[in-house]
């Protein structure tokens, strides 16, 4: 905490100012945004509270990983789209991409571009 201060004298300091820490035993800690994910593998993580507020302190060595992924399009997929919109296999493929494996908006996307 602070250099050259007893622990045990911290945590009585902190008693007096109303805070209380408990460390917390995590082996990993993921936090996800739209965009990624934050991985802290073997953190140390403390739970704090003060003043009637609890806030999690989270320190280690961390990776961020992105959250795209492939859509996997099965075969079955790209034929119920072309047999559905009588198109060619790479506009069914394409529109099934576009529209992350969700075949009904593919569809609808290729049956509204032939009329």
């Amino acid at each position: 905490m602070i250099p050259g201060m007893n622990p045990r004298m911290m945590k009585q300091a902190m008693k007096r100012m109303g805070m209380e820490q408990e460390d917390i035993e995590a082996s990993e800690v993921i936090i996800r945004t739209p965009e990624k994910e934050i991985v802290f593998s073997q953190p140390s993580v403390a739970k704090v509270q003060m003043m009637g507020q609890e806030s999690w302190q989270i320190t280690g060595e961390y990776e961020e990983r992105s959250l795209e992924s492939a859509v996997e399009i099965s075969e079955e997929d790209v034929k119920t789209v072309m047999e559905q919109t009588h198109k060619s296999e790479e506009e069914a493929r394409k529109a099934i991409e576009n529209h992350k494996g969700d075949l009904a908006a593919a569809i609808l996307e290729l049956s509204g571009s032939s009329e």
